[in-house]
Parts: C-alpha cells; sequence; structure tokens
C-alpha cells in the first residue's frame, strides 16, 4: 500500500506551539486526503505530529476501503485512539479516522488524552461508553467551537459521526481567523510533555516484560504459536486483540484455579461465593444427568472433601478461553490431581473440564460445567 504524504500543506499550515491551529490542520486535511483515496489509517495518533514537515504514514495495519464499505478488517490500532465500533468489534469504515482525529484534537488543546486508564480494560469501558469530559480549568479558555467539534469527532454512532468533508466546513475550522482562539496555551505544551514521558515509561516497562516472557521459554511455550496479536510499527504499542485480552484470560485462569482450591481444600463457603445459586452441571457423580444448583455439590463437601485431610495437589493443562462479551467467558482444560492413597501411595487422577463464568457485580461467578473422566471422589 502507497504512503500518502502531506507535507505540501505544511507550506500553508505550520507546527505552532498553539497547538490546536497548525498541527490538526494538517492531520484533518490528510484525513481528507485518505478519505477521497479510500483509506481507513485505524492508526493515527499525535506521535506523528513531531516537526513542520508532517506525514502521514505508518500504514502497516491500514486497510483499503471502497466507498462507505463497512465491513469487519481486524482488532487493530494503539489503544487511546481506538473506535467505539473497533472494540465492539463491529464493522467499521472510514469514521474510525474521524474518531482518531478527535482524541488526536483533544489532546493538542490540553495536552492530555480524553480516554485514559492505566487498565486497558477500563480503558476500553470508557471508549466504548463514549465517557470524557471538559474539565476544568484547562478548558475553561477553549473556545465552545472547539469542544463542538471534538463532540461531533467522538460520537459513538460512526452513522451519527462527522464525515472529513463536514469536518472541514465546521466554523472552528473554515472560520478560524475569527472563531478559533490565538492565545499561547504553554500549560497544554507541559501537559503534553507529562503524558509522553509517562507513556513512554510504560511503554519501556512493557518492552522489558515482553522480552522476560520471550527469553523465560518453558511454560508459555505450548502459547506461543499465535496470539492473534497486530502490532503497529512501535513495538511499545502493542496494539490489541493483545494485552487486554491476555489480561483477562490469565484473570479466568486465576479464579478458576481459585475455585479449585476450593473443593481441594474442603471450602464450601469460598465454593459457594463463586458459584451462581443456579448453577448447572454435567459430572460422572450424577450419572449423565445434568443436576442444578449447590445441593448436589454440598453433600461431597462434607461427606468427603471437608474429612480428607491427606494433601491434594491440582494442576491445569493446557487452558483454552474463549471470551464471550466483557461479562462472560468459557475455560476449557485438562485437571490433573495428586493425592495420597489409603496406603499412602502417591496417585494421580485426571479429568477433562469445562466451565461458563459470568461477572455480575464485578465478581466472577460459574454457571455452568462440564466434567469428565475420574469422579471427584478419591480412593480409600
Amino acid at each position: 500500500m502507497a504512503t500518502i504524504t502531506c507535507t505540501r500543506f505544511t507550506e500553508e499550515y505550520q507546527l505552532f506551539e498553539e497547538l490546536g491551529k497548525g498541527a490538526f490542520s494538517v492531520v484533518r486535511r490528510c484525513v481528507k486526503v485518505l478519505a477521497g483515496q479510500e483509506y481507513a489509517a485505524k492508526i493515527i495518533n499525535t506521535k506523528k505530529l513531531k516537526g513542520a514537515a508532517v506525514k502521514l504514514a505508518d500504514f502497516g495495519l491500514a486497510i483499503e476501503v471502497e466507498g462507505e464499505q463497512q465491513a469487519w478488517f481486524g482488532f487493530a490500532g494503539t489503544p487511546g485512539y481506538l473506535s467505539p465500533e473497533v472494540l465492539r468489534k463491529d464493522p467499521y469504515g472510514k469514521p474510525v479516522d474521524l474518531w482518531a482525529c478527535g482524541v488526536i484534537l483533544y489532546i493538542l488543546l490540553v495536552g492530555y488524552p480524553p480516554f485514559w486508564d492505566e487498565d486497558q480494560h477500563r480503558l476500553y469501558q470508557q471508549i466504548k461508553a463514549g465517557a470524557y469530559d471538559f474539565p476544568s480549568p484547562e478548558w475553561d479558555t477553549v473556545t465552545p467551537e472547539a469542544k463542538d467539534l471534538i463532540n461531533k469527532m467522538l460520537t459513538i454512532n460512526p452513522s451519527k459521526r462527522i464525515t472529513a468533508a463536514e469536518a472541514l466546513k465546521h466554523p472552528w475550522i473554515s472560520h478560524r481567523s475569527t472563531v478559533a482562539s490565538c492565545m499561547h496555551r504553554q500549560e497544554t505544551v507541559d501537559c503534553l510533555k507529562k503524558f509522553n514521558a509517562r507513556r513512554k515509561l510504560k511503554g519501556a516497562i512493557l518492552t522489558t516484560m515482553l522480552a522476560t516472557r520471550n527469553f523465560s521459554g518453558g511454560k508459555s511455550g505450548g502459547n506461543k504459536k499465535n496470539d492473534g496479536v497486530k502490532e503497529s510499527s512501535e513495538s511499545t504499542n502493542t496494539t490489541i486483540e493483545d494485552e487486554d485480552t491476555k489480561v483477562r484470560k490469565q484473570e479466568i485462569i486465576k479464579v478458576t484455579e481459585q475455585l479449585i482450591e476450593a473443593i481441594s481444600n474442603g471450602d464450601f463457603e469460598s465454593y459457594t461465593k463463586m458459584c451462581d445459586p443456579g448453577m448447572t452441571a454435567f459430572e460422572p457423580e450424577a450419572l449423565g444427568n445434568l443436576v442444578e444448583g449447590l445441593d448436589f455439590h454440598r453433600f461431597y463437601f462434607e461427606n468427603l472433601w471437608s474429612r480428607n485431610s491427606k494433601p491434594v495437589h491440582t494442576t491445569i493443562l493446557n487452558p483454552h478461553i474463549h471470551l464471550m462479551g466483557d461479562e462472560s467467558a468459557c475455560i476449557a482444560y485438562i485437571r490433573i490431581t495428586q493425592y495420597l492413597d489409603a496406603g499412602g501411595i502417591p496417585r494421580t487422577a485426571q479429568s477433562e473440564e469445562t466451565r461458563v463464568w459470568h461477572r455480575r457485580d464485578g465478581k466472577w461467578q460459574i454457571v455452568h460445567f462440564h466434567r469428565s473422566g475420574a469422579p471427584s471422589v478419591l480412593p480409600h
């Protein structure tokens, strides 16, 4: 794919420290060029705005679209600039660029982004809800027209979002000499420097984590084949189906391990807190029948697990997690249980398990599970 440069615009629009004026003019015109040539950049961001000769580059994740084509082109981009439709995995097209421009304009005016959280999952929740505002004192001196343009760019519904052509006709741009403020925004420059310093520190930490993981070998080797991750050309901005997905999958593995630990310890109280009261299950002890509720399981806790004083060690092997939206997930794995029989001889039992988790009020609970293989009863 050819890279389209916008250097010819910089003679008319230079990068002044009045950040809301020159820099954004170049960006919006570059997006206008892209829109005219049927491209959706997906990864526009302010790091490309250094120096007077501005180029729209980094097309590693860009796609070519025809007309108003809407399709699912994959989950790619830089986290803070992703649009709601990309995060929802809806079909998308050129409106994603206008959302990115809205984020850029917001940053250029005050020096920090409209959406920000150290936790990527919470960041994505903010973006999907369009949860941003114009806090004081930074926004008190920004004109209503600039805020109106940002609101039109950061419209959640892409079909109602302003287009590149419409943005060029907006008063803050078409009548900027009379509408846009020409005051020097030193506070914005200072905030932008602080934000970039924090972003670079986070990038360095991520790079260290990735390097450590890549050189550690062994444990996670079975999962290294293909994480479905697409990255921008800068390694510190791992972009996506990525850190958020990995963190959420690790969370499911963790709560599953906690559940199994409660079973191994005969801790019915902790077990019930992690299970929906109407939980359903297929397991060997039920002889092929579907059981509902916790009473069936209570019997084994009260008559077996709580009386078992011998050490039990459980291991989860080859976990596979399917995320089903933000509040549900399914995990399938092999469970290896090591224990001592009545004669003190070490034994091993294996079962294959699938558990469906649902999050309510911020807490994960099992709503259904299926277990085959060895029954949970330990031999005497």
